[in-house]
Order: C-alpha cells, then structure tokens, then sequence
C-alpha cells in the first residue's frame, strides 16, 4: 500500500513538473504551501468519505477486497489512445423484421408493390439496425445502441436535416446516414433517449402522404396496405382529413373491383348530360 501511495505522488509530481511551470513559476515557499493545502483538503474529504461507507457497511453485504489497480506513468512519447468501445448494430429477432408482402394476395395493378415490404403496425418498419412508425403527419424513428455501458446525450452524435439525417455515437461511424425519402420541417424536429436508444419525432412537410422508408436506398413498405386508425382522423384538419377520407375510399372501391370516387363523379356528370340532352344519340360514345 505504501508502494501505491508513493507511486501516486511520484505519477502527480511529474505531471506537474513536464506539464507545468508549478515548480518554477513560484517560490518554492508557496509551491510548497500550495501542496499541503491540498493534501489537508482532500485528506478531510477523504476521511469524511471512509467513515460514510464504513457506517454503510454495517447494514450491508460486505463486499469482497479487491487489490488496487497499478498506476504507470506515461510520457507524452508512449502514450496512445484507447479506442472507445464501438457500437454494436442490435439485430432484432428474425420474427420481429418487416416481411416481404405476399405477392399472391396482391390484386390487378399491384404489381408495383412485388418485393416490397409489409407495413408494421404503426405503418412502418422494422430493419436491422432502427425501426420506424408513421401517422399522415408525423414519423417516430428509434436507433438502438447495442453497447456495454448507459449512453448519455453527450454521447450522442445526431443531425437532422430538411433533407438528409445522420444519427450516431460520437467518434464512431453513424448507425443511419443518407437521404430522407421527402422533407421534413426541421423546426419542429425533436429527439430523446429512452433504453440506450435514440428517438426521433419529425414532422413532414407533406402531411398527405405516406413515406415508404426513412432513408432512401432502404427497402420501402408498401403504401397502399397501410392501414389509418380512423380515430385519428379528427385530428386532421378539414381540407387534409377530407383527402384522407377520400384516399381510404378508394382503396376500399379498389379492394372490391369497384370505380373508385373520381370514376363515380365522372359517371354521374355524364349521366346528368345525357338526361339533360335526351335528342343526342350516345350508343356509339365509348367511355373511360
């Protein structure tokens, strides 16, 4: 223990003396006097702080001795960095990654929609490395750390963009990077931490569209099995909620080989001319 102790103040002295003019830059009276302030501080905290945990020791499990750790002095030379643990890219159980559509069940002009992916159930997606969430309006993004200790915000690396997002821990390589799949307002852009994981709120800019991914090049969802909570519709307002009905509509006409709204208005105005033109002779007119 002695051998630690003068280890200690050897390390700390030659700190001071090749980082520092401590010992040439004043008397020696008040470097001296400087030291021992010091040493008294700290030996009263010290001392303070070994009859707190020697009180709380005796309502506790003591705990196994565990030899001190060796402290070595290195010059400016030797030294080298030790690099920060890197991020591990979590992979969520093979179950829990979006799927691929059933290309069976797809209908007449869903072709387009062959090798996409299923939306989750907040009409997004799950990937190996973050997951995604969507109303008309809004997008829930979670990055996970996969990592042996607790992030903390200053650990985190995070640049959101109208355009483009990058999202990390600091010195390490982003976990997501690239190109939105549209705009966002990034006034209203927001992100926590929750399990070691960063989450983002973004807002769009289009708020009558659906986003199949977050970055592009990402596999897409297939829009057109997204599923709206209708509850939700209130919170739209009349002009968006109207376009949002509407959207519903026709996919529910589309599903049953139906014309869908547009179809329907075409039809019932030409209807209406010919009731109110009984002298013209339209058998030969083709529509569509």
């Amino acid at each position: 223990k002695q051998w630690y102790q003068r280890r200690v103040a050897i390390t700390a002295g030659g700190f001071l003396r090749r980082k520092t003019d401590f010992y040439t830059g004043a008397q020696k009276a008040i470097a001296e006097t400087l030291v021992m302030t010091s040493f008294k501080k700290h030996l009263n905290h010290a001392l303070k702080e070994k009859a707190a945990r020697e009180e709380s020791d005796q309502f506790e499990k003591p705990v196994p001795q565990v030899e001190p750790a060796s402290i070595e002095e290195i010059t400016t030379e030797g030294a080298k960095a030790t690099p920060a643990p890197k991020p591990v890219v979590p992979t969520p159980p093979k179950e829990d990654l979006s799927k691929h559509v059933d290309e069976t069940k797809l209908e007449e002009g869903e072709e387009s929609e062959k090798g996409k992916l299923e939306p989750n159930a907040g009409n997004g997606a799950n990937y190996p490395n973050y997951s995604f969430t969507q109303t008309l309006e809004e997008l829930e993004v979670k990055i996970p750390f996969n990592v042996n200790f607790k992030v903390k915000s200053k650990d985190c690396k995070v640049d959101i963009k109208e355009k483009s997002l990058s999202v990390g821990l600091k010195g390490h390589e982003p976990v997501i990077k690239g190109e939105l799949y549209a705009k966002i307002l990034t006034d209203e852009a927001l992100w926590h931490l929750e399990d070691n994981a960063v989450v983002l709120s973004l807002e769009k800019f289009n708020k009558v569209e659906w986003w199949g991914c977050i970055i592009k090049g990402d596999e897409e969802i297939s829009t057109k099995k997204v599923q709206p909570e209708n509850s939700k519709l209130g919170d739209l307002d009349g002009e968006t909620r109207s376009m949002v009905e509407k959207m519903m509509y026709d996919q529910r006409q589309k599903a049953a080989g139906l014309p869908s709204s547009d179809d329907q208005k075409k039809e019932d105005t030409m209807k209406k001319f010919m009731e109110q033109h009984p002298e013209m002779d339209f058998s030969k007119c083709k529509w569509g």
